[in-house]
């Protein structure tokens, strides 16, 4: 990673591929992700690490499958949200939407635990923002 100051509007016109995040930096032994959303993700969830989210343009909407039942928040832009470590979750943006994620380097997108992974969902632990 640079020591440069990052445009995220520049980064983000840089790609087109939905559910696939681009890493735009790294803090310690997190990457700092970003990623164009639209339609709908996977059920799924991190064991061993919450999931932080900043949506920068658009609005998301993420279920959350908890203790006390199932409910879904939705996040215009400008806000964020965490979800707790080992919480099942399903984010979708019905109108699209751009994001900005904290996940541990090496995540996986779909998490440790998921629905079967549809051929639209790209399932790494990031891309380079220069590929």
């Amino acid at each position: 990673m640079n020591n440069r100051p990052i445009s995220l509007e520049q980064a983000l016109a840089s790609f087109d591929a939905l559910w696939s995040p681009r890493i735009v930096t790294r803090v310690n032994d997190y990457d700092v992700r970003i990623a164009k959303v639209e339609g709908e993700h996977i059920w799924h969830a991190h064991d061993n690490t919450d999931e932080f989210f900043l949506v920068l343009d658009g609005e998301l909407h993420i279920s959350l499958r908890e203790s006390d039942g199932e409910r879904t928040v939705r996040l215009p832009r400008g806000s964020a949200f965490t979800v707790p470590r080992g919480t099942e979750h399903k984010p979708y943006a019905p109108s699209g939407a751009a994001i900005l994620m904290f996940e541990p380097t090496g995540t996986p997108t779909v998490g440790d635990r998921h629905d079967e992974i549809p051929d639209h969902v790209d399932a790494t632990t990031g891309h380079s923002l220069t590929s």
